[in-house]
């Protein structure tokens, strides 16, 4: 089994790299079915709230598509067991109807769900890229993040790009109501996911809804320091830019031993700590050289108080990736 690069479409290949993608994808409509890995991924980025994401190059969602006349939904894999199989309350049930494509679907979950890893945005978002494929809708990359997006609101209760972009897209996105836009870059990262569950739903209840002006200059300045690491491929810049003193406070008193957790992170040469998404995952920008250390500080500090966890030693990475069978 190969993977197909989210980059490699006929228009960007030469004539016999377009004629051979064009016999597998004949191939595959053919055969009815179709695979799809999609990443998790990291909303918000402190200072970037509802706008900023992140593909990680792991963990992932692996979601493949056959023809039906109707809809059905199989789950497996991590967490499993609390995700519904009925197409109405399944995010990739609605990317399905979004798209008029009926298909038999079987998620398989590397992505635990209620972890701020894009758990919902990996389904949907896989969903979204090989129904578009296997029914030869048509639509673009971009084209597809609002579709994905009615899929994730179906689980977190409204439709927001911050996730959805950054698993089709691959890399750093922003995203706003005029579009997204995407930055290739690399950047190592550590991604620790406690045992403690938080939904979005609680999470966006402890937002604050106003906000000084001086808060407003420093998290303007911090999202544009952020933007200008990602663009330099820079961890020092990043981990200043994720420096946020409006959301993420309030929302790590939801996380045990979140502040601890940051301090033994920093100690251990990250750049910069945030919550991923609305948590309770944890989010560490660091050097290649030191992304062990860094992990290994920050389970230390989750055991230190009382809180079981594990931590995917990761990196800003592709999005939606086909694969051929």
């Amino acid at each position: 089994m190969t993977a197909r690069s989210r980059a490699a479409d006929p228009e960007q290949t030469d004539n016999g790299h377009y004629q051979s993608a064009t016999f597998l994808r004949v191939l595959r409509l053919r055969q009815g079915m179709l695979t799809v890995r999609a990443p998790a991924t990291s909303a918000n980025l402190g200072s970037g709230f509802d706008v900023f994401g992140v593909a990680l190059s792991h963990p992932a969602d692996v979601v493949r598509v056959e023809r039906a006349d109707r809809t059905t939904i199989e789950v497996t894999g991590a967490g499993s067991q609390y995700i519904p199989e009925d197409p109405e309350k399944n995010t990739v049930g609605a990317v399905a109807e979004a798209l008029d494509a009926p298909a038999h679907i079987k998620i398989d979950k590397g992505i635990r769900p209620a972890s701020g890893l894009g758990s919902s945005a990996a389904s949907a978002a896989a969903a979204a890229v090989a129904l578009n494929e296997l029914y030869d809708r048509g639509k673009t990359r971009k084209e597809l993040v609002p579709i994905a997006a009615k899929g994730e609101a179906v689980v977190s209760g409204d439709a927001h790009d911050d996730n959805v972009a950054p698993a089709i897209l691959g890399g750093f996105t922003i995203a706003t109501p005029e579009g997204v836009t995407q930055v290739d870059t690399d950047v190592a990262l550590v991604a620790c996911l406690p045992e403690i569950v938080v939904s979005t739903r609680d999470a966006r209840k402890v937002v604050p809804e106003r906000t000084s002006v001086d808060q407003l200059i420093e998290t303007v300045g911090n999202a544009a320091t952020l933007t200008a690491g990602m663009y330099r491929d820079d961890p020092e810049l990043i981990g200043r830019g994720m420096e946020d003193s409006v959301v993420t406070p309030a929302r790590a008193k939801l996380i045990d031993g979140y502040a601890e957790v940051r301090e033994a992170a920093l100690e251990a040469g990250s750049t910069g700590v945030t919550i991923s998404g609305a948590g309770p995952g944890v989010l560490a920008v660091c050097r290649e050289d030191d992304q062990s250390r860094v992990a290994s500080a920050m389970l230390d500090a989750f055991d230190d108080a009382g809180v079981e966890a594990r931590a995917y030693q990761t990196r800003i990475g592709e999005g939606a990736t086909v694969y051929e069978s």
